[in-house]
């Protein structure tokens, strides 16, 4: 595999996690609840900010129309994200310039990781739903 591709599976894991994360929380942004589709929206972008790419306090759950239309919407992004992890987080974030080249190796580990998470949320709503094991 080249290594886009493993980057795409990994940010694929990552975004699949976050999503189920937040299942329950509404839009990051616009914070609505709707039936529409929910993407693993970036605080600040892939291209902006390639060190934050797979962190969990740059991606939350967000609508289709904030993440596509409206560009993040990131003003209410913001206003929300200080509100989740604070404003001193969100400002360790913005002053975050750092450039990281994922190894292959790092890759295949976050993609891993990610992957195992998932699994954990899940098995653990299961064992929440009422009659489960």
């Amino acid at each position: 595999k080249t290594r886009s591709q493993w980057i795409k599976e990994a940010q694929t894991a990552v975004n699949a996690w976050v999503r189920r994360r937040d299942q329950d929380q509404p839009c990051i942004s616009c914070g609505r609840h709707h039936q529409g589709q929910y993407h693993a929206g970036h605080y600040l972008s892939t291209g902006a900010r390639p060190g934050l790419r797979f962190d969990p306090r740059n991606i939350w759950k967000q609508c289709q129309p904030c993440n596509t239309h409206l560009s993040g919407n990131l003003i209410n992004y913001r206003i929300n994200l200080i509100a989740k992890i604070g404003l001193e987080a969100v400002e360790r974030l913005e002053a975050d310039t750092s450039i990281k080249k994922w190894s292959i190796d790092e890759l295949r580990s976050i993609r891993d990781l990610y992957r195992a998470k998932l699994k954990e949320l899940k098995e653990s709503d299961r064992q929440k739903k009422p009659g489960a094991p």
